[in-house]
C-alpha cells in the first residue's frame, strides 16, 4: 500500500495542529515591542503640555496580565534602562519603577491569582498615574498645582488607552504564536 504524505492531505484546519513555534520570534517579540514603545518618545509631537502616555509601561503591564510568563519579573531593569535612555527622565527612574511595578505584580499575582479584564484595566490605571506621579517627583521638577494640573490629561490618556494597547499586544501574541513556524 502507499504512503501518503501526510501534508498533502491536511484540511484547514491540520496546519494548525501538532506545530512547532520559532522560539527566537515568539520570545523576542514581547521585548521588542516594549522597547519601540520606548521609542515612540522620539516622535515629533508637539504640545504645551504633556499628553502622551507612557507606552512602554502600558505595554509591558499589557504583556504581564495578557501572557505572565513573557515578561520575567527581572525584566524591568533592562527595559527601565532602554525607556531611560530615550525618555528623557532621570537616568535610573524607569529601572526603578519598572522593577517595583513588576515586583508589585508578581506579588498580587501570588495571592490573587484569578483577574478578569476589569481588574486588569483597573490595576493598570492605578498603576500608570502612580508611575507618572512617581516619575514627576523622580525628574526634580517643581511640583505645585500647576504641574500636577498638567499630569492629569496625560493619566486620563493612558487610562483611556489601555484598552487598546492590551488589544494590539494580544494581536501581536497571536502573530508571535501562529505566523512562523519551524518546518518539520
Amino acid at each position: 500500500m502507499e504512503r501518503l504524505n501526510p501534508r498533502a492531505r491536511r484540511d484547514v484546519y491540520g496546519s494548525r495542529i501538532n506545530r512547532a513555534h520559532s522560539p527566537v520570534f515568539a520570545s523576542v517579540v514581547p521585548w521588542l515591542t516594549i522597547m519601540l514603545g520606548s521609542l515612540v518618545t522620539a516622535l515629533p509631537v508637539v504640545s504645551a503640555i504633556p499628553l502622551m502616555p507612557p507606552l512602554a509601561l502600558l505595554l509591558l503591564l499589557a504583556w504581564r496580565f495578557i501572557r505572565p510568563g513573557v515578561v520575567p519579573v527581572w525584566a524591568g531593569f533592562p527595559l527601565g534602562l532602554w525607556d531611560d535612555l530615550f525618555s528623557g527622565q532621570p537616568f535610573g527612574s524607569a529601572i526603578l519603577l519598572f522593577s517595583l511595578i513588576l515586583l508589585g505584580i508578581e506579588a498580587l499575582e501570588a495571592r490573587f491569582p484569578w483577574r478578569s479584564f476589569l481588574q486588569d484595566w483597573l490595576l493598570a490605571s492605578v498603576l500608570s498615574a502612580a508611575y507618572l506621579f512617581l516619575s514627576l517627583i523622580l525628574s526634580g521638577a517643581r511640583i505645585d498645582a500647576v504641574t500636577i494640573t498638567y499630569l492629569w490629561p496625560q493619566a486620563l490618556l493612558s487610562i483611556l488607552s489601555y484598552p487598546i494597547i492590551a488589544r494590539m499586544v494580544a494581536i501581536f501574541d497571536r502573530i508571535r504564536l501562529v505566523r512562523f513556524r519551524v518546518e518539520d
